[in-house]
């Protein structure tokens, strides 16, 4: 970083849970699994993709099953990822008018939003689990690797799961404390990175 450039603050280190007690023991080591699936599933997906293209590129024909294998690491990938986002306060939001917003009422947005959002996703929750089921009913399995195809898509209901559960640990940490929270371990607020052009 050139002198001019703002110290950023590291937030990729290891993640401290805001919970107390046995809680905070299970929250940090779901954290740490996500973090660990996310991480060996982009490897694993481009290391996949690679020799994938390599052996088309070399042999003229791509690995049969490696389209299989992708769509597996996405599905895996993209409902670890919801968990993990709601963990580190890293969903979207939309901050025009709770921005200007007093902190008091902030705090009380904070909990609804947090709320709802937890019920919106065991809502999700619910109804991936009618679909993983209605999957295994019937039985199909992937042509190119031979297993049921529902296998892939428990991550889904699990996915909500924690999620849902993140984000009514963080309505109970808003409730709780007096700061405003956007997840258990992370407070609300904005770095500032302004940097000259």
């Amino acid at each position: 970083m050139s002198e001019n450039s703002p110290d950023l603050e590291d937030d990729t280190g290891t993640y401290e849970s805001g919970l107390p007690g046995f809680l905070g023991t299970i929250d940090e080591v779901i954290a740490k699994t996500e973090a660990v699936m996310l991480a060996v599933g982009v490897i694993l997906m481009a290391v996949n993709t690679c020799i994938n293209v390599i052996a088309r590129f070399v042999f003229g024909e791509g690995l049969f099953f490696s389209g299989e294998i992708n769509r597996i690491l996405i599905i895996l990938i993209t409902f670890a990822g919801i968990g993990y986002a709601a963990r580190h306060g890293r969903h979207i939001r939309m901050s025009a008018v709770y921005d200007a917003i007093p902190p008091k009422g902030r705090k009380v947005l904070m909990i609804f939003i947090a709320l709802f959002t937890s019920v919106v996703m065991f809502f999700l929750c619910y109804h991936s689990y009618g679909y993983v089921e209605t999957l295994h009913s019937r039985g199909r399995i992937l042509p190119a690797l031979g297993f049921e195809i529902w296998w892939i898509y428990v991550w889904a209901p699990v996915g909500f799961a924690i999620t849902g559960i993140q984000y009514f640990l963080t309505a109970i940490k808003n409730f709780t404390s007096k700061d405003v929270y956007l997840s258990t371990g992370v407070i609300d607020g904005y770095a500032d990175s302004e940097s000259e052009v």
